[in-house]
């Protein structure tokens, strides 16, 4: 008896999110969206026994010391918070892809980026015209000879573009806008934003053309569209910050040139977007001033970056039966876990009393090294103590009221010590102590707390 082959069975593809179905539904499982699904023939698996033909190669192999670094080198890009984050500067033929919500400034700052950078730029927008690009250049001050503007969603225009024009920096805005005829789908869905995401890296890995892509986000906070696409760029960079505050952040989150965990500080203003160098006045409101009961200072590491924090809290009432307890740029989860271990270990009777922490100018604190600042402001507001107004505070506290140490705690002193504290609460076995600095080890919140008494 003689074996058939059997015949590729049919499936069904969604065109706005990649997913594969064995039968045609009317709307798609994954994404939602309706008559989406597509009949595609399933290639025929190939026998085990066939092998991979060999190829011309594109270059001949060398030994990995022969390889010139020249070319491979990063050009500043006039931008000097956002070379922080890149390593020092924009390598030729990296694809970069920031990312953040809408209205963040993710446009501003690449504007700024297009008009300081060294050579000629192409600015391709999606979302706006021409016009109001030139509006936002114009508020902005970011109108240069060498900068072009091509309004453009097709990414055969924009490669038509790039021929005719020669850039040194090619910006997109944004690639969920574009499309190709290549393939199907709509623009901004799965297929489409891959597609467009693999052309224009190849595009800058064959000419050396640095690419800049902004990039939509998620109600949840992720990268719209494929997973793939992170992998297939150098760099990923997330764009964040509050909308009621002016302060913005670029973090890495993958950079094969540099540090992946690197953070820019800017503040966006009405007239453009600008670098902070030194952003620490932005956390701190009343440094420097007299103390008030209910503050703590702190030093937080984002990335490899140490900054101050400083942490309020408010204790008001007394026997309520279902006191308020309210958190801002805190982990609400973790301030809870403070109210409970100051109750039970160091006697602060909170369970009557309504409770307001947050932080200030914007910041968002989540770090355990936090713990004993957030806690010594919530004591210090129930007990109308202040604490001096030259002592910054840090440690990590455990359920059972011991000060446990963290991570980069000389470089946190370092940067107290730079702005002017005299005096650090610390956990034991600091190490290095800055000159000019006071340490006082602290080994559970009980001792400590009952200072403030």
């Amino acid at each position: 008896m003689t074996g058939r082959t059997r015949a590729p069975r049919s499936t069904y593809r969604c065109t706005d999110c990649g997913h594969q179905a064995a039968q045609w539904v009317g709307r798609c499982p994954s994404c939602q969206a309706w008559g989406t699904l597509e009949a595609a023939a399933a290639p025929a698996a190939a026998p085990r026994s066939r092998l991979v033909a060999a190829g011309a190669p594109s270059s001949p192999a060398r030994r990995i010391g022969d390889v010139g670094l020249d070319v491979a080198r990063a050009r500043p890009s006039g931008v000097s918070e956002l070379d922080r984050v890149l390593g020092g500067g924009i390598v030729p033929g990296a694809v970069v892809l920031l990312a953040g919500e809408p209205g963040v400034g993710k446009s501003t700052l690449l504007l700024e980026v297009a008009a300081k950078a060294t050579g000629r730029v192409l600015y391709v927008t999606g979302e706006e015209s021409a016009g109001q690009v030139r509006l936002r250049a114009e508020r902005t001050g970011a109108v240069h000879d060498d900068l072009y503007l091509a309004a453009e969603s097709d990414l055969g225009a924009i490669v038509a573009h790039i021929d005719e024009l020669r850039p040194d920096l090619l910006v997109v805005d944004s690639v969920q806008t574009m499309s190709t005829s290549d393939v199907d789908g709509s623009p901004g869905g799965v297929t489409q934003t891959r597609a467009v995401t693999v052309a224009l890296t190849g595009l800058a890995k064959d000419r050396g053309l640095p690419v800049l892509l902004v990039g939509h986000v998620t109600k949840d906070g992720n990268i719209a569209g494929p997973r793939v696409l992170e992998h297939l760029v150098d760099v990923v960079l997330s764009f964040e910050g509050d909308k009621h505050s002016t302060l913005r952040m670029v973090r890495g989150v993958k950079n094969r040139f540099g540090p992946a965990d690197e953070v820019g500080c800017f503040e966006l203003r009405d007239s453009g977007i600008v670098g902070l160098p030194d952003p620490s006045g932005l956390f701190l409101a009343r440094f420097g001033g007299p103390p008030v009961p209910g503050t703590a200072v702190t030093v937080v590491m984002d990335g490899r970056r140490p900054l101050p924090a400083e942490l309020q809290a408010l204790v008001t009432g007394k026997d309520i039966p279902s006191p308020r307890r309210a958190v801002s740029g805190l982990d609400n989860s973790r301030v809870a876990m403070l109210l409970a271990v100051l109750e039970k270990r160091a006697g602060v009777k909170l369970h009557d009393a309504e409770v307001y922490a947050a932080t200030v100018g914007g910041m968002r604190v989540t770090e355990p090294a936090a713990d004993l600042a957030m806690a010594l402001a919530i004591a210090s507001a129930r007990t109308d103590v202040a604490l001096p107004a030259d002592v910054v505070v840090l440690g990590e506290l455990g359920l059972a009221g011991e000060v446990r140490r963290v991570t980069g705690l000389d470089r946190r002193l370092a940067e107290a010590a730079r702005l002017g504290f005299a005096h650090a609460l610390v956990p034991p076995d600091p190490g290095t102590t800055p000159a000019g600095m006071r340490i006082t080890e602290v080994h559970d919140l009980r001792s400590v707390v009952a200072t403030m008494r």
